[in-house]
């Protein structure tokens, strides 16, 4: 009897995986068809944009900046569009430049509009290597227009690079200058009864101090306010320059922009005017008709126009390989342990990118592009020393450093052929920290208490019992380690005593301009001194870009591209009717919970720089 009901229930067992598989399958299926239903009704009557044989090219971005476009899954996509959360798109930076600098040759393209109000804030760096295109574009001249009901800082910088800078009367100009600030969860962890154990080295080391303390040390403060300093300057200058205006115009005393705006009746699209950020005030009708007479009618009362989206797909030139490459390996994002997708660089995966291209022949030298606050001082290491395994197959590595390298991604980037930076690039915060939050007391006040025994003094640590001292010292001893480990490697690399490099680590965040007088980084400079530089260290004339990266498989690739544009209309249609005051509270605490989220250092050190991170752009 037990051998036979053992037979029926394995039989049952069997047939419940087949159903549940059959069920999972139909689903998926079915979940596929419908997402395939949705893009065809959406496309349905849609047009291919035709390019006139005269237009105007409009910069629309809607959406972040980014080096390297993040991989989301489709079907999270998806279910997050309909849940009224906006799907986020991605533009390239090197997309964005590529299509300014091919519209400035292309002789169909008579003009450039730069019409930004979806664009957020974005880091000053990436900013300029977009400008230094627009002012290729003119050198072309060709004009650019800028538009905007209203400019918002990021939006305003480029727009100081049009010819004429157009805005409605109804409009205004918002520059809130650059800062760096924080949640501080102390007195709230404390009233949790949550201890938390933090091991650092470096007195600028500031990424723990936001569960520590309930503000900014000095220390940071004294710190933050250099760079922050420095990159408003950079800002300031450069919008000066562009209208033809004092820097002081754009840094009033809050006394004397209140006498100005009061001597305008509080119109802030006046006060524009009047300070020089604007040409001219004018409605969209007027705006329009102005366009017209520039670039011509399309026969339906608006102008011959293409947009950024439209353009940019006929914009890629065939890849023709060579024997003489350069590859280009993007390091986008915290660094993280393992493998990883597109959006965070992952150790082994970065590894695996830079070992395949030491592995190829045809590829004679190597950028990195680094763009990232850090993370795990495994996982980076893991990566730096497939840098200096390039090196000695004799391939030049040369570091292009985007709006940040700094902890982990200056770990990464120490023992390059040659490091580039930006003057906007921040860089630097060498320093070591760990950080282990225990929950022991919150569980005793609620009568519930951790006990037992173990082989040693390690075997019982975790979130539920309190951190010995002496097990707490073996912690800080590592993390000394780590940090002797980080300091000895951008001393002999970077050809500085180890007792100098000390004096400018300390977790202290530099400026590129700052960084190049310490002797961090080689020279200033942007992506394309970078392939310039690759090419002369690898003594190549004639050679060819490659981007390697970690590609799809062919079904990832088909979901996104089908899922991609149902998402995003969907989700904007929703989101519309969804208040979002709490937005920027929430933005914060998301935030310091993805950080927390990328720590998976498998010694628990990290080399990471909060404040890099949130500079609010």
């Amino acid at each position: 009897m037990k051998v036979l009901l053992k037979g029926i229930a394995k039989v049952l067992r069997g047939c419940w995986k087949l159903l549940s598989f059959t069920r999972q399958l139909f689903f998926n299926l079915f979940f596929i068809a419908l997402i395939g239903v949705i893009i065809f009704a959406f496309q349905q009557g849609a047009e291919s944009p035709v390019l006139p044989e005269k237009a105007a090219l409009v910069l629309d971005i809607d959406g972040p900046i980014v080096e390297q476009r993040s991989y989301v899954n489709p079907f999270d996509q998806f279910v997050d569009s309909a849940m009224g959360q906006v799907p986020v798109q991605e533009n390239i930076l090197f997309d964005i430049v590529d299509t300014i600098r091919a519209a400035a040759k292309d002789d169909r393209i008579t003009g450039l509009i730069l019409n930004l109000k979806s664009m957020p804030e974005t880091n000053l760096t990436k900013l300029r290597y977009i400008a230094k295109a627009i002012e290729e574009f003119k050198q072309a001249g060709k004009p650019v227009y800028a538009t905007g009901d209203h400019y918002r800082q990021s939006q305003y910088y480029l727009a100081s690079f049009a010819d004429k800078v157009f805005m409605s009367a109804d409009g205004g100009v918002m520059l809130t200058g650059y800062g760096s600030y924080s949640l501080y969860y102390k007195t709230l962890l404390d009233n949790l009864d949550v201890t938390t154990h933090v091991f650092r080295v470096g007195t600028y080391k500031s990424f723990v101090e936001p569960y520590t303390r309930d503000n900014m040390s000095d220390a940071a403060r004294e710190a933050n306010t250099v760079w922050l300093n420095q990159m408003w300057d950079a800002y300031t200058q450069d919008v000066a320059r562009n209208r033809h205006i004092h820097a002081s115009v754009l840094n009033p005393e809050v006394k004397d922009l209140v006498a100005e705006l009061k001597s305008v009746e509080g119109d802030f699209a006046r006060l524009s005017q009047k300070m020089g950020l604007v040409d001219e005030l004018i409605s969209r009708t007027q705006l329009r008709q102005t366009f017209i007479k520039e670039f011509g009618s399309d026969g339906d009362h608006g102008f011959n126009q293409i947009s950024y989206y439209d353009y940019q797909p006929s914009v890629s030139a065939p890849f023709e390989p060579s024997s003489n490459g350069i590859a280009i390996v993007v390091a986008s994002g915290a660094i993280v342990d393992g493998q990883q997708g597109q959006g965070r660089v992952g150790g082994d995966t970065t590894a695996a990118l830079l070992r395949e291209a030491r592995l190829d022949d045809d590829i004679k030298a190597v950028i990195l592009r680094v763009d990232s606050p850090g993370g795990s001082a495994f996982a980076s290491e893991i990566i730096r020393n497939e840098v200096d395994a390039l090196k000695l197959a004799g391939k030049p590595v040369v570091v292009s450093m985007s709006s940040l390298a700094a902890s982990g991604g200056y770990w990464i980037s120490s023992s390059a052929s040659e490091i580039i930076a930006q003057p906007t690039t921040i860089t630097g915060s060498i320093g070591i920290f760990g950080m282990l939050a225990t929950f022991e007391k919150g569980l005793e006040n609620i009568g519930v208490h951790s006990d037992g025994v173990g082989t040693t003094p390690f075997a019982g640590i975790g979130i539920t019992r309190g951190l010995p001292d002496d097990v707490a010292e073996i912690f800080q001893l590592g993390i000394e380690n780590g940090y002797q480990r980080f300091i000895s490697l951008v001393s002999e690399n970077r050809h500085i005593s180890l007792e100098e490099t000390d004096k400018i680590a300390q977790g202290r965040v530099w400026t590129g301009q700052d960084a190049l007088k310490l002797g961090l980084v080689d020279r200033l400079g942007d992506f394309d001194d970078a392939i310039v530089s690759a090419a002369k260290l690898a003594k190549l004339d004639n050679y060819d870009i490659r981007w390697i990266a970690l590609p799809l498989s062919p079904m990832e690739q088909f979901l996104q591209d089908m899922t991609s544009e149902t998402s995003a209309r969907i989700g904007m249609a929703i989101s519309a009717q969804l208040p979002n005051v709490f937005t920027p509270a929430l933005r914060h605490i998301t935030a310091d919970i993805t950080n927390m989220n990328n720590f998976n250092d498998p010694k628990g050190q990290y080399a990471f720089c909060l404040n890099c991170s949130s500079t609010g752009n």
